[in-house]
C-alpha cells in the first residue's frame, strides 16, 4: 500500500512524519503522524500509540503533546492517528462536536449511514500496525497504547480487548465508562444501535467487570477537568480496577484541565511509563 509523504521534519535527532493513505477499511484518504527517534541503522523499535480526543486530528498531539524529546531520550517510535474518517463522501453531523467527524469513538460502526466509513477500531487495531510494521522500524513485539478523553477511551478499550498484543496501557482523562454517560450513549447508541449489551465492548468498565485484564496501567486526570463529574468518572475505573485485582496507578492531578497544557505536563512521564515496560 502507497503512503504518501507529507511533512518531514528533525526533532530532537530523530524525524516527524506526517503521512496518509487510502484506507481499505475506511474507504477514505487517512492522515497520521509518526515520530521515529534516532536510533542504530537496523535497529527496531517499540511503539507508542496515541489516541486523540473528541474534535481533534493527528495535528493535535504532534504540535502539542510535547513527546518528542522523550521519545528520543527513550528510543520510542510515536504513531498518532486521526480520530474519524474524513472526505466529502462521509457522513456527518456538522452541528454537533461529539457525534461523526472528529468523533469517531474507535468503534466499528453497525449502523447506516455510519457503518460505510466508520470503522475506527478495525483501522487502529488492523490496517494501520500493518502499514506501520511494514514502512518502520518497529518493534510490533513491544507496543503500548494511550490516549486522551475519547482516545482515552480506545487506548483502555483496545488495550483491554487486544492484552496479548499491549505490554503497557494509559491514558490522560479517559471516558472510563462511555455506556453510562453522556458522550457515550450519544455515541454508541446512533453508532451501534439499541442493544446496550453490544455496547460492552467499548466500555472499559464493563471490559474489567467482564473479565478483561491488563497488567500495567497508568492514568492521569485532572481535577479542575470541567468534564470530570460527567462524562469521564474515573472513579468507576478505579473501583472495577480494585474489585478485578488490576494493577493500576490511577493519579488525580491538582488543578489541572482537559486541555493540552494537562497533557503534555505529564507526556514524558507517560512515555518513561511505556518505556520502562517494553525493556
Amino acid at each position: 500500500m502507497t503512503l504518501d509523504y507529507l511533512s518531514q521534519n528533525k526533532a530532537f535527532g530523530g524525524d516527524q512524519f506526517v503521512l496518509s493513505h487510502h484506507s481499505e477499511t475506511t474507504g477514505t484518504e487517512m492522515t497520521f503522524s509518526v515520530y521515529v527517534p534516532p536510533h542504530a541503522e537496523g535497529a527496531k523499535l517499540p511503539v507508542l500509540w496515541y489516541l486523540s480526543g473528541l474534535t481533534c486530528t493527528h495535528a493535535n498531539v504532534t504540535e502539542k503533546g510535547e513527546y518528542r524529546r522523550a521519545c528520543a531520550e527513550y528510543g520510542v517510535i510515536f504513531v498518532a492517528p486521526d480520530t474519524s474518517p474524513r472526505g466529502d463522501d462521509v457522513p456527518d453531523a456538522a452541528d454537533e462536536y461529539d457525534f461523526g467527524k472528529g468523533a469517531g469513538f474507535y468503534v466499528d460502526a453497525v449502523r447506516e449511514p455510519w457503518s460505510k466509513h466508520y470503522r475506527m477500531r478495525s483501522y487502529i487495531e488492523d490496517e494501520l500496525p500493518a502499514l506501520i510494521a511494514a514502512n518502520f522500524p518497529a518493534d510490533m513485539a513491544r507496543q503500548g497504547i494511550t490516549g486522551h478523553s475519547m482516545g482515552g477511551h480506545g487506548a483502555l478499550t483496545i488495550g483491554l480487548r487486544n492484552a496479548d498484543r499491549f505490554k503497557s496501557v494509559s491514558a490522560f482523562a479517559p471516558i472510563v465508562a462511555p455506556t453510562r454517560v453522556p458522550w457515550g450513549e450519544k455515541a454508541l447508541s446512533r453508532y451501534l444501535g439499541d442493544d446496550r449489551e453490544a455496547w460492552a465492548e467499548y466500555d472499559a468498565v464493563a471490559l474489567i467487570e467482564n473479565g478483561a485484564r491488563i497488567d500495567n496501567l497508568l492514568v492521569d486526570q485532572g481535577t479542575a477537568d470541567n468534564f470530570l463529574e460527567e462524562q469521564l468518572k474515573t472513579g468507576l475505573l478505579s473501583v472495577a480496577c480494585a474489585k478485578a485485582g488490576i494493577p493500576a496507578e490511577i493519579r488525580m492531578q491538582e488543578g489541572y484541565d482537559h486541555s493540552y497544557y494537562f497533557i503534555s505536563t505529564f507526556m514524558a512521564e507517560h512515555v518513561k511509563w511505556h518505556a520502562e515496560r517494553f525493556a
